[in-house]
């Protein structure tokens, strides 16, 4: 705990105004979508005391039982559950086929918090609530084409790891959610806060929000014949060699047609669409991590030109590369 007290000296003894967070239980939840969260709020609580005010609540009060068998015992029912700052909404089976006594709930009390947050496909619980609509979101990789399908009014982005839009924060899958809790921790107390409590947990603070939910070897399926495998770890690994279809052809024994085309078909994308990912992903780790400069990092990763560099990252990412490593490189390694 003593790096997570260490938070204290960081913020300076600064005086909040506490912060309740309200983490809404249900049959069928993902546990981890539970005690991700509340682990990193519950972190700064320790370090910074009078932080967060955390309570877990279900419709009568009574446990719920998680999607793995896990049965939580909530604090007290939604029904006398005061307004909370954070009303924290967490995924799982039992949002697929949600009691609608819930929806009811989170459509009359969602509004009244200052801030509302889903944790994977509770965001199905949110659209069910109309809470969405008109907002930019995210959610699980899995649900995103049914939640953009059955609510056109809400703008899914199935890419990011977590979306800000105003008082609106969602994440992608299980894990994503702690992220999130992590960036809501730095927001409201300070980035020292949130690096103590990852540090804590033993988890990376620095994944930005607009991070894809997958990289680029798990974007694409693993190539069954050995010869394919081998030429996607070597471009992993090379990213600034020549991946030409020609020179990985020849690297696995094949004619760039033949190649080419056995690629796409175990991978389920070309060659230079995975050899653009993985440069997109190399590039931005080393913007992210180190203090190289634009042209070295181009040409480490394969772009030849800073200029390629930054075509390639405002195609993608909407942002050139200087700008993106101004809002996600840590404050410490500028």
């Amino acid at each position: 705990m003593c790096v997570i007290a260490a938070m204290c000296g960081a913020v300076e003894n600064r005086r909040m105004a506490q912060r309740t967070v309200l983490v809404v239980l249900f049959d069928g939840v993902q546990s981890l979508d539970v005690t991700g969260p509340v682990e990193v709020f519950a972190g700064a609580e320790l370090g910074v005391p009078g932080s967060y005010r955390i309570r877990t609540a279900s419709l009568d009060g009574g446990p719920v039982r998680t999607s793995s068998g896990l049965t939580l015992v909530p604090d007290e029912p939604l029904t006398g559950a005061p307004d909370p700052h954070t009303l924290l909404v967490p995924g799982g089976s039992g949002t697929r086929s949600p009691d609608p006594r819930l929806v009811d709930w989170l459509r009359e009390h969602g509004t009244r918090a200052k801030r509302l947050v889903s944790v994977c496909t509770g965001a199905l619980l949110l659209a069910e609530a109309g809470l969405l609509d008109g907002h930019r979101v995210t959610s699980h990789w899995s649900v995103c084409e049914k939640l953009a399908r059955d609510h056109p009014a809400v703008e899914v982005d199935p890419d990011p790891i977590y979306v800000r839009d105003g008082r609106l924060a969602t994440s992608a899958g299980v894990t994503a959610g702690i992220d999130l809790a992590l960036a809501l921790v730095e927001e409201d107390i300070s980035r020292e806060a949130a690096l103590a409590i990852a540090r804590h947990l033993v988890v990376f603070l620095r994944r930005p929000g607009n991070q894809a939910q997958f990289s680029a070897q798990l974007v694409a399926q693993t190539a069954q014949r050995e010869p394919l495998r081998e030429v996607q770890q070597w471009i992993t690994e090379h990213p600034g060699d020549d991946l030409s279809v020609e020179a990985l052809a020849t690297r696995a024994s094949l004619s760039p047609r033949h190649f080419a085309r056995a690629f796409q078909t175990e991978t389920g994308m070309t060659p230079g669409r995975y050899v653009d990912r993985v440069r997109l992903e190399h590039a931005r780790r080393l913007l992210e991590d180190t203090s190289d400069g634009i042209e070295e990092i181009s040409r480490a990763c394969g772009y030849g030109t800073p200029e390629a560099m930054r075509r390639a990252f405002v195609k993608t990412l909407g942002t050139a590369p200087a700008e993106y490593r101004r809002r996600f490189r840590p404050a410490a390694t500028r």
